[in-house]
């Protein structure tokens, strides 16, 4: 359908007229029906199917402004409704799209079996309820998140009728498509790869490398597309990681005007990233590329997509997210472009292997012509042992450790290493042997795991949902800036979960500073170092490394400190998992390219599945530009 008159007659054509339809709206990849009787509309329990399958469009329900209660008046049916145990945090009433948003512990309450709760309250109100989860522990960023959307509805509004009216455009045959390399390909960091077809320009992923002090190789090749960043038509974000996400509010600062897609958690820890990013860029005196009204900017345009939720990009690309089972909400992407032309799945970054917090990664897709798949831990000699000979190598050291009154300092990053570890500190030590201080985002970032407990494994989300959230456990001590230099020089044995995981910034460089030179403390690296990143050269065994002064000048830091690398807990496959998830792709791919992961990893994983599936598989370069069809 080419306009939204066709569309407002196509469903006016099955639905009653006594529904009373008063505007259609296309906001973004979705359709808004706006009904002065939405009672009548619930006689027929069909009809939104019949609706949805005839305009091939979600569709979203909303009472005409006319039929709204006062939100005073609305309000106090509304708590009428509710059960008082839901817990109910905040209620906020949003004019612009004719919602109430409603935070709870017990969102399914608010809901109600069959979802009746919720169907009383738009029919008793007019407002449509978006029910909210509750973080179990308080949450600024959250609190901030949804402030934000609520105030910046205007805006919101405007930018998805806007994408609505351009996505309306006619489907024409797709002749050809393209992929450009512009980042992370033979190398981890600054992922970003171009997909072009005749009417699209879709980036996916658009990272940055924070482990390099060499700006040609601290962000994306943008320059490679030869285009203005006001002609790409969207962004699709596989996690919230730097690596991929951290130079995204660079395209919003200098034109870029569309829509980013991602998970909802997703969303939420990327904003949480990037803002604490361009404080410690600019606290270290590099300088942010971006600043906080970009990211505000990024936000107000994210269109969040769950698990196998189908959108419309572009007339000619479709795509889904999957589990990708390597940290809260990741995204493996399966693009459908053209109608039926070819068929992509980009991994991002992939766990196709057991954790404590997340399923492993999906492989059935309905087509699959193109794979890329990341190769971190690609090399022959990539291996890791199990999650549970891991968690007793690491209990080991931490009591070794603590036997002779030292500290052990862990790395970790914020999201998602820094909770695996947390599972496994809890299951490894009884409560009161063991004092562990969490340091940075690791707070914030446990919270919004509890927001979506869906997301992770079953056991983790009754534990999250029956109050017995294991990120809220006596164990774990959140540390405020004053106290860190008291805790090292205390004499009471603990652990510290800092930031960033691999020493290139953040709190874990700070006590690394003051820990380094005690031979009674110990240094655990849980996850990858890359190849120039000051946790590879420690962990490689430099007793003598430099590192920047308050001055902005090279000091030399002796390492007197035992360092261990305790392996299995990083949310990459090695490569026998990357082999196994290449295996159990149904269907089988027809060709296959390697990225995100050193040069020669990418190469012998790319020889290997070669030889594996009797099919192409080749490692590209950054800048190289692949047609697919």
């Amino acid at each position: 359908m080419n306009s939204i008159k066709e569309m407002q007659e196509a469903v006016q054509e099955v639905l009653p007229p006594q529904c009373e339809l008063t505007k259609v709206e296309v906001e973004g990849p979705q359709v808004v029906l706006y009904l002065k009787n939405i009672r009548a509309f619930y006689e027929d329990r069909n009809l939104i199917t019949k609706i949805a399958s005839r305009i091939r469009k979600k569709i979203v329900l909303r009472s005409d402004s006319s039929t709204l209660l006062p939100p005073t008046e609305a309000l106090v049916k509304i708590k009428q409704a509710i059960p008082p145990e839901a817990g109910v945090t905040e209620v906020k009433f949003d004019p612009v799209f004719n919602e109430v948003q409603i935070e709870a512990l017990k969102p399914g309450l608010v809901i109600g079996k069959g979802g009746m709760v919720l169907k009383t309250m738009i029919l008793e109100t007019g407002w449509s309820p978006k029910v909210l989860r509750a973080p179990t522990s308080p949450s600024e960023i959250e609190r901030a998140i949804r402030a934000m959307l609520v105030a910046n509805s205007e805006e919101r509004k405007k930018f998805l009728t806007g994408l609505g009216k351009t996505m309306l455009q006619p489907s024409t045959a797709c002749e050809w498509v393209k992929i450009t390399a512009l980042g992370a390909f033979k190398e981890v960091g600054r992922s970003c790869m171009l997909l072009q077809t005749p009417k699209s320009n879709i980036i996916i992923d658009c990272g940055i490398n924070i482990d390099t002090t060499d700006p040609s190789r601290a962000y994306p090749y943008l320059n490679a597309m030869n285009m203005a960043l006001e002609q790409i038509d969207a962004v699709i974000l596989t996690h919230a990681h730097l690596d991929h996400s951290g130079f995204i509010p660079y395209l919003y600062a200098y034109g870029y005007d569309g829509p980013t897609y991602c998970t909802p958690p997703t969303r939420d820890l990327t904003i949480l990233l990037q803002q604490d990013c361009i404080h410690v860029m600019n606290s270290e005196g590099k300088g942010a590329p971006y600043s906080e009204k970009d990211v505000r900017k990024e936000l107000n345009h994210m269109i969040t997509r769950e698990y196998g939720e189908v959108t419309d990009v572009t007339p000619d690309v479709r795509f889904t997210f999957h589990n990708a089972g390597h940290i809260l909400g990741s995204s493996i992407i399966h693009l459908h472009i053209g109608e039926g032309l070819h068929n992509i799945v980009h991994t991002g970054d992939i766990k196709f292997g057991r954790t404590k917090l997340f399923d492993a990664a999906s492989t059935y897709f309905p087509r699959i012509e193109t794979l890329l798949i990341e190769s971190t831990y690609g090399g022959p000699e990539d291996s890791q042992p199990s999650i549970e000979e891991s968690g007793g190598r690491l209990a080991n050291i931490i009591r070794e450790t603590i036997q002779r009154r030292g500290k052990v300092l862990i790395p970790v990053f914020a999201v998602g290493r820094a909770q695996e570890i947390m599972l496994v500190l809890e299951e490894q030590f009884k409560e009161g042997e063991l004092l562990v201080y969490l340091d940075g985002m690791s707070k914030e970032a446990s919270a919004i795991h509890t927001v979506y407990p869906e997301y992770l494994r079953k056991n983790i989300q009754r534990r999250i949902l029956t109050n017995d959230s294991p990120f809220d456990k006596p164990l774990f001590k959140h540390v405020v800036p004053k106290e860190r230099r008291s805790i090292v020089e205390s004499d009471e044995p603990c652990v510290i979960l800092a930031p960033s995981g691999m020493l290139s910034g953040g709190t874990s460089l700070e006590f690394l500073k003051m820990m380094c030179q005690d031979a009674r403390n110990s240094l655990v690296f849980v996850g990858y170092q890359s190849a120039t990143s000051l946790g590879r050269k420690i962990q490689n065994g430099y007793k003598e490394v430099p590192v920047l002064n308050s001055a902005n000048k090279l000091d030399a830091l002796k390492i007197n400190m035992q360092v261990h690398t305790c392996e299995g807990f990083s949310g990459h496959s090695d490569r026998s998992q990357l082999l196994a998830f290449v295996r159990s792709l149904r269907p089988k791919p027809g060709r296959v390219y390697t990225m995100h992961g050193d040069e020669n990893k990418c190469d012998d994983l790319a020889r290997t599945i070669s030889r594996m599936l009797h099919t192409e598989a080749r490692a590209p370069m950054n800048l190289d530009t692949i047609r697919l069809k």
